[in-house]
């Protein structure tokens, strides 16, 4: 597999309502604040990446079909930052703010989500993916349950023969908002894991129920991990990647 070569950034797009003045008003105040309060965040925060066998080579290496958490997207979205990964988002007054500050952060969004738009979404991350891009899905988005697995990786990876990645980013400290997902925003100097898993291809014949669990375990499975060892960032003894996202051994 390509790495991501360089490219021109993403084209912000339209959105398929109309937002009245305050909305709009309320969007540039929203997005503009998230991300310089991100921008400024970001760089403080010790990153680690820990990698189980048979995982991509790097976060850069594509094309797969990621899946995270909602409540690690803040760390998740500076920490992938730049590299052109195409994110399912809705078009609802969050969706909305929340797309807007992932594509300042160099990052496309495919407009739908699994409540609304869900089959236009499906087929333009498809087309990502056979066009050999990235793509990523916040999996228990965009309102719940927190900790359950939505079925569109499954079907994109049966469909584009594109293997799927799940990843989970714990943090040491952090201000945990009092939303569906429980929302992580980082606090400054705070030590952060990344825990990614191995790639997981689906056949084309493959059981969408059976694929689905697996997703599921893995999900969390690199939750655990990473909640259970991030307090060793640091540690001589426990092997991560030193802020690197190209590559690790």
């Amino acid at each position: 597999m390509d790495t991501v070569a360089t490219s021109s950034p993403a084209k912000v797009d339209r959105p398929w309502r109309r937002f009245t003045p305050r909305e709009r008003f309320l969007l540039w105040l929203i997005t503009w604040t998230g991300y310089i309060a991100i921008r400024l965040l970001g760089p403080t925060i010790r990153f680690s990446v820990s990698w189980e066998p048979e995982s991509p080579k790097s976060l850069a290496e594509r094309p797969f079909i990621y899946s995270f958490w909602h409540n690690c997207m803040i760390p998740a979205m500076y920490w992938c930052r730049e590299l052109q990964v195409r994110v399912m988002s809705s078009d609802s007054f969050d969706g909305e703010y929340t797309g807007r500050i992932m594509q300042k952060f160099g990052f496309v969004k495919i407009r739908g989500s699994s409540s609304k738009g869900a089959i236009r979404a499906l087929l333009g991350m498809r087309r990502e993916l056979e066009r050999g891009w990235t793509v990523a899905f916040t999996i228990d988005g965009p309102k719940g349950p927190r900790y359950i697995a939505k079925p569109g990786p499954v079907t994109l990876a049966r469909t584009t023969g594109a293997a799927m990645v799940v990843f989970h980013i714990a943090l040491d400290r952090c201000w945990t908002l009092s939303t569906w997902d429980g929302c992580m925003i980082p606090k400054p100097f705070c030590r952060a894991l990344m825990r990614v898993s191995r790639a997981l291809p689906v056949p084309p014949e493959g059981d969408g129920d059976v694929f689905l669990h697996q997703l599921q375990a893995s999900l969390d499975r690199v939750r655990i991990f990473a909640e259970q060892n991030v307090d060793k960032v640091g540690s001589p003894h426990f092997p991560y990647s030193r802020n690197n996202r190209e590559e690790h051994s």
